[in-house]
């Protein structure tokens, strides 16, 4: 005694695949506010000078800078709270140049 999965109808399968109209799309826009990532403020050697508190939006997303080429690092950046406390993590890694063979 078991059970009898049923027959998927064969008009299920039938389905229209997407056409090259959705490749040639140009991605969403980004909403306003995950613009104001702590990557956006100016470095500064003064220790005493603190950063804005995050928006909560920008919490527990990716973002990366965005500089006009040509650059030699890409940051990015995650912000997430802890308790009371915001820790961000910021990686950088260096962007080869076009044309360099070594990887």
């Amino acid at each position: 005694m078991g059970f009898d999965v049923p027959r998927s109808p064969d008009s299920s399968y039938n389905s229209v695949y997407p056409g090259n109209e959705d490749d040639a799309r140009d991605p969403p826009l980004v909403p306003p506010h995950l613009h104001h990532t702590l990557l956006r403020y100016p470095s500064s050697m003064n220790t005493t000078v603190n950063l804005p508190l995050p928006e909560n939006v920008i919490l527990n997303h990716l973002y990366i800078e965005n500089r006009e080429p040509p650059r030699s690092v890409v940051a990015l950046g995650f912000t997430q709270r802890f308790r009371s406390k915001y820790v961000t993590l910021v990686l950088y890694k260096p962007v080869p140049r076009r044309g360099n063979s070594s990887t």
